[in-house]
């Protein structure tokens, strides 16, 4: 089973097209494919817009009442498909934003890497042209901030949300967890995915990267992006001790 997880707020105008494409993409596959979708609180109308793709896909519609965030949003989504996975070394996890500046044409070359034996794939954005002067400093400055995000071995971009997962790597690193209600994403932003990948990565024994430019045209709402409040989170996580500790587990890792 493959399973697409898009945590969604605010998303109207993109989130059933985008549906739709993945739907167009996935038809066919041999692999079944189901999407989770969770509404963040969204006041726009989205929850109204995701009604009809229940009745005509394989979709599980989540909503929290009131806001949560994306870290909140993405770790809620990632322990639901664990729970109603039955093979989790044979089941992976896409994700991917709603406002569909992720091109799902990609999912395609993530799912034969992952039938490859790629327990890990990371779509490339960091090597696409960045579409804004501020969005290219803020990346040049996460970087820097975050050195050992960055060398992580094969992975170009750790702060992408596109992202397939081999369900066990989620699995295990929610059992790394120090107990049961620990938070397994804490930062939000670029900082949650970075936090993410380092959790993952000591259970993935194959990581591989595919081209997947972001593309800003399709968006049809205003940019939430803030430079200065993803840099400072990530700086944050790069010096938490945590992180820092499995870091040190990450030397230990083979290079795949």
């Amino acid at each position: 089973m493959i399973y697409i997880g898009i945590p969604v707020h605010d998303e109207r105008q993109t989130i059933g097209p985008l549906l739709w494409r993945i739907r167009e993409l996935l038809h066919g596959q041999e692999r079944d494919f189901h999407l989770l979708v969770l509404d963040d609180a969204s006041t726009d109308g989205t929850s109204e817009a995701l009604e009809p793709y229940g009745r005509i896909l394989p979709i599980s519609l989540l909503r929290a009442d009131e806001r949560v965030g994306y870290a909140a949003s993405l770790e809620r989504l990632l322990r639901e498909v664990v729970r109603r996975s039955r093979y989790p070394r044979r089941d992976a996890l896409v994700t991917l934003q709603a406002d569909f500046s992720d091109p799902p044409e990609a999912i395609l070359e993530m799912v034969k890497r992952f039938e490859g034996g790629a327990d890990l794939v990371l779509a490339g954005a960091g090597r696409a042209p960045v579409p804004t002067a501020g969005i290219r400093l803020a990346r040049s400055a996460a970087h820097v901030v975050a050195r050992s995000f960055s060398r992580l071995a094969g992975v170009a971009d750790p702060f992408g949300s596109f992202r397939l997962y081999r369900l066990f790597t989620i699995a295990g690193a929610i059992s790394d967890l120090p107990s049961t209600d620990s938070r397994l994403i804490r930062y939000q932003g670029w900082a949650a995915n970075a936090e993410l990948l380092m959790r993952v990565r000591p259970h993935a024994r194959r990581v591989e990267e595919v081209d997947a430019p972001l593309d800003h045209a399709r968006r049809y709402r205003e940019s939430r992006f803030r430079p200065l409040a993803e840099v400072r989170a990530v700086r944050r996580a790069a010096h938490d001790p945590a992180i820092r500790a499995i870091q040190a587990r990450l030397r230990t890792v083979p290079s795949s």
